[in-house]
């Protein structure tokens, strides 16, 4: 049997060297994961932006995160602040994807938006996983765009 004997030194970097080709290979799986997360998102968005337009409640609440649901109690509830807070999403013109990111775990999707004025917005949604795997809108903060 053939042994080869490392110095120290030489044991070090070898330890080093697999410890960093480990976390090249995470980081590569952890990017390729984010965009397959990106696109889920944005399918999640789409269809609550459709199931607004639709003014289908129920299925517009289901994307919210339970925490957001906790404080509309019902589909109802939610659509009424919809309606009367984020305008701009339930009824436009346009609505396009824009930048997105992973960070910490929360997908951040942002959103270009005409009203049905033609007024300018950004929205800035946040995803997240829950318990049960699926991912759910967990905020939609909406700002009027600064236009020059």
């Amino acid at each position: 049997m053939f042994r080869m004997q490392l110095s120290p030194a030489a044991g070090l970097f070898v330890i080093r060297a697999a410890i960093l080709l480990i976390c090249c290979l995470l980081a590569t799986a952890s990017l390729a994961a984010g965009a397959d997360d990106i696109g889920t998102a944005q399918s999640i968005i789409s269809a609550q932006e459709q199931a607004f337009a639709r003014d289908d409640a129920a299925t517009a609440y289901g994307f919210a995160a339970p925490f957001i649901q906790s404080f509309y109690r019902s589909p109802d509830g939610f659509m009424f602040m919809v309606r009367n807070n984020y305008a701009p999403v339930y009824r436009h013109g346009s609505f396009v994807f824009a930048r997105a990111k992973v960070v910490e775990g929360k997908i951040l999707q942002e959103v270009q938006i005409v009203d049905a004025d033609g007024a300018a917005w950004e929205a800035l949604y946040t995803l997240e996983t829950q318990a049960d795997g699926s991912l759910k809108i967990s905020a939609c903060i909406l700002k009027k765009a600064v236009t020059s």
